[in-house]
């Protein structure tokens, strides 16, 4: 679904979910801006659009409000998307979580306040806002919400923030809760550390936790698909705002993904060895053992993935092997 407005701003678009974003609405033929601070992101993922005259690059800031100011001037809809993502950081470093989403994304949208021309605000949630949810799958209107992770603390808090601006100031906001999503370009992640563990020795794996954690996974063209159709919609609409999980009907082991990307390195009679984790088995302070988000609403939209958790973990695993190889 293609959308009714040309100029668009995506914070944090070096990227993995912002530059398959980014490519998505370059080839619908939108004017796109990007800022990032290159912290997680890399312009390698934006290469193809360098030197495109409706394609602009800023590297830049968001805890410095000039930076926020400077990138959303002119663009009529913000996606942002820039953030921390690491969640175990939060043990070691909480300030990092503070700083990187909650302080940036509110001189971003006090930058998109000042800017007559900004439209809307969607912001990239997450699954982990929830915390450890007594009903599963989770919808949207569960409550309280109470994040048991500095990330998913920070996360809540931009919603509380963009909620805000869209009844004060009338910055129509959506909120987009997104679970666990994979593919190419991401640098991060269960499958992104157990290819980098079998690379180094293939004889064993070790399993933060007790191999029992089970999440949803959605893969990535799934994922910027979900993106862009309920955006479309919700600029159609009259809501001052609204917020939709964004995720796949089903869920997966962290054992089975292992086995998964044993089985696409072509490696048999991997010993795993599971470190029995934290509180429960979960693999470290902060991480939501049992994830399932309800997806009924944006069903309802006309959404659907094409694949469930399980074989989006298989593509994801055989697309970054390649990857790798090119490294």
């Amino acid at each position: 679904m293609s959308l009714k407005i040309s100029k668009v701003l995506i914070t944090g678009g070096a990227g993995f979910i912002g530059s398959h974003l980014v490519d998505r609405l370059m080839v619908d033929g939108k004017n796109v801006t990007v800022l990032d601070n290159l912290s997680n992101g890399s312009l390698k993922n934006l290469e193809r659009w360098v030197g495109n005259e409706r394609f602009k690059f800023i590297k830049g800031d968001l805890k410095k409000l000039r930076n926020a100011e400077k990138a959303v001037k002119g663009n009529e809809l913000v996606f942002h998307l820039a953030a921390n993502p690491e969640v175990r950081l939060g043990e070691t470093d909480p300030s990092v979580h503070f700083q990187e989403n909650l302080a940036a994304t509110f001189n971003l949208l006090e930058a998109v306040r000042k800017n007559a021309s900004a439209k809307a605000f969607v912001f990239a949630s997450t699954s982990t806002v929830y915390g450890e949810a007594s009903v599963l799958p989770t919808p949207e209107n569960y409550g309280p919400s109470i994040p048991i992770s500095t990330y998913g603390a920070s996360k809540l808090g931009c919603e509380a923030l963009a909620f805000s601006y869209a009844y004060t100031f009338g910055l129509r906001t959506l909120i987009l809760r997104i679970a666990n999503v994979v593919g190419s370009r991401t640098t991060h992640g269960v499958i992104i550390d157990f290819i980098k563990k079998l690379k180094a020795d293939s004889r064993k794996l070790e399993i933060l936790g007790d191999g029992t954690q089970k999440k949803s996974y959605l893969y990535i063209e799934d994922c910027v698909n979900a993106i862009l159709h309920v955006t479309s919609q919700f600029l159609d609409g009259r809501k001052k705002a609204d917020v939709y999980n964004v995720g796949s009907a089903d869920q997966v082991e962290v054992k089975r993904i292992a086995e998964t990307v044993a089985e696409e390195m072509g490696l048999r009679g991997v010993e795993f060895i599971f470190t029995g984790g934290v509180e429960g088995g979960r693999g470290w302070l902060g991480d939501v053992k049992i994830m399932h988000l309800s997806i009924e609403k944006l069903l309802k939209t006309g959404w659907k993935p094409k694949v469930g958790s399980e074989e989006a973990v298989r593509f994801a695993v055989q697309t970054l092997l390649k990857e790798y190889e090119k490294v």
